[in-house]
């Protein structure tokens, strides 16, 4: 059922943004007296179907083939390769009678609506929720490391108070895409030392292969109570009790939560004896470590404070443009770092499967739209890029035209369609391939 779920939503997320896409091209195309001869989503690939119905002389319906969506336009050369039209003289309400900034007009319209989607689902969410953070000021005890972080050298404890001189305002900003894509030194205050540790200019890679919590941790370094026992598992039968502090683990001193669950990691599959405070006594307890290195109880955790910012309706659209423009740039940097070599390409690209896991497998229409806003930005880049096929490289084709006073030719036209189709198509392959490979070598 949870893969039901996963699927669901990354359709659904999928064919809204597909949908608005075209309909952005769709839109500018009739408003400039342009035929329009087809809206799918999906690709009807081999003219099969799932379903299609006709209205005012356009052809509307939905593709088999579930890798975007397509509006065919008459007189022009895209991805249906459909020529015989062209083969006749220029008709006025044809793509190719048009003048060259009305095109260009067509071919950004889909961008265009995917950057306006984005901007708005950030802003709708800003005004619903405002911003909650975690004040960088009131973490009492520092941050939790995850491999990722102590690789580069940090540790449990530390105090990172600001990045490249600046104050940290809020924990969260810790992991933002300012302090991964922009070779930052964090400041760090460990003990009455302070520090300076930079962040690798290939943190991506390993951030990739482990996840974000294993750069720091979203939940800091803790003190902690036992909040609940699992009935029937090793903690009840070992004895422990709600409201009991674990305060050692075979005479190894535990204070915070992250020293409990690393100290039961190192014990697993073994028998431990645990001392335990209870109504101001100090008890020992024996209990066996599960394979995956639990023994049964939920914790009661001493969460810092949170704030929350709420702006207002129209207080909210400078904020949630700037959380969309900034998705927008963080790809220009990623795709620059994996042209730097900084990050392998491998490592920088997800797919239908990654995606699918971000939506997760219960609905939470807070993530949802989140990650739709995110997807919608994503989608605007990787469209503006200028390679045959997307709506970036018909639009390289037309500035060229301008600027040359005559179109190019039908033939190169042609021909950069096809090596544009066939990229794409090596590209959509290797990348669910590498999905694939991700989740085999995750579990």
């Amino acid at each position: 059922m949870s893969i039901v779920i996963m699927v669901g939503q990354l359709i659904l997320g999928l064919s809204i943004l597909v949908i608005l896409h075209e309909l952005g091209h769709f839109l500018a195309a009739r408003a400039f007296g342009i035929k329009v001869e087809k809206f799918y989503l999906f690709f009807d690939a081999w003219n099969f179907s799932l379903f299609k119905f006709n209205y005012k002389g356009v052809e509307y319906g939905v593709g088999w083939l579930p890798l975007g969506g397509y509006v065919k336009i008459a007189g022009m050369i895209d991805e249906s390769m459909d020529t015989e039209q062209l083969a006749g003289p220029p008709q006025p309400w044809e793509f190719r009678s048009k003048p060259a900034w009305q095109r260009l007009i067509v071919m950004l319209a889909g961008i265009t609506v995917n950057i306006i989607l984005g901007i708005f689902i950030f802003w709708m969410l800003t005004v619903k929720y405002g911003e909650t953070y975690t004040p960088n000021d009131s973490l009492k005890y520092g941050i939790v490391p995850g491999t990722v972080g102590e690789k580069m050298g940090l540790k449990a404890g530390d105090v990172i108070y600001a990045v490249n001189g600046i104050p940290v305002k809020r924990f969260e900003d810790l992991t933002s895409t300012d302090v991964l894509l922009n070779r930052s030194v964090l400041n760090v205050l460990r003990g009455s030392q302070k520090l300076d540790i930079p962040v690798p200019a290939s943190i991506l890679n390993d951030l990739s292969d482990h996840g974000i919590d294993q750069f720091i941790s979203r939940v800091p370094r803790t003190t902690f109570a036992v909040d609940s026992v699992v009935a029937g598992s090793n903690a009840q039968k070992s004895g422990l009790l709600k409201g009991d502090s674990i305060v050692a683990i075979n005479n190894h001193t535990i204070a915070f939560f992250d020293e409990l669950q690393s100290q039961l990691l190192l014990d697993k599959n073994s028998k431990i004896q645990l001392s335990v405070k209870r109504n101001g006594e100090l008890k020992q307890l024996t209990a066996q470590v599960t394979p995956d290195g639990t023994i049964g109880f939920a914790p009661k955790i001493d969460f810092p404070k949170q704030d929350t910012v709420n702006y207002g309706f129209f207080g909210s659209l400078p904020v949630g443009a700037s959380k969309a423009w900034g998705t927008f740039t963080d790809d220009a940097k990623g795709l620059g770092k994996v042209f730097k070599g900084d990050v392998k390409f491998n490592k920088a690209v997800s797919g239908p499967v990654a995606i699918a896991t971000m939506f997760g497998s219960q609905i939470n229409w807070v993530r949802f739209w989140s990650l739709v806003g995110l997807l919608s930005m994503v989608l605007a880049f990787t469209n503006l890029l200028p390679i045959p096929a997307l709506d970036g490289g018909h639009s390289l084709f037309l500035l060229i035209e301008m600027i040359k006073g005559k179109p190019l030719s039908d033939k190169f036209l042609e021909r950069a369609q096809i090596v544009g189709f066939v990229l794409l198509v090596t590209l959509m392959v290797f990348v669910f391939g590498n999905d694939i490979v991700k989740q085999i070598v995750k579990h």
